[in-house]
């Protein structure tokens, strides 16, 4: 039977950099900044969107879209990577 191989096995195969702890926990920080940025100002555009009628026009419904798909994904990316770099390492494991 073959011998299943992982990445581990393959010397060289993903090679790694020491970073410093201080990067780890500035980038945190700044991912975090951006993600509340992100959020709070996509929510204001979408809720601008929403409550007036003159900004629904059909060239708008492109923005509103951006800032849609903005915002969802800066409530689902901006916490899992401040997770990862306070903890300086992906937290999911190997499957994840």
């Amino acid at each position: 039977t073959p011998q299943e191989r992982t990445v581990q096995d393959v010397p060289g195969a993903l090679p790694t950099v020491d970073v410093p702890d201080h990067a780890h926990y500035t980038i945190g920080v700044v991912i975090l900044i951006v993600g509340i940025t992100g959020t709070l100002g996509n929510f204001l555009v979408i809720y601008a969107f929403c409550r007036s009628r003159s900004l629904q026009t059909p060239a708008n419904i492109f923005i509103i879209n951006l800032a849609i798909s903005d915002f969802l994904m800066s409530i689902t990316q901006s916490p899992v990577f401040f997770t990862n770099s306070l903890h300086k390492r992906w937290i999911f494991g190997e499957k994840g």
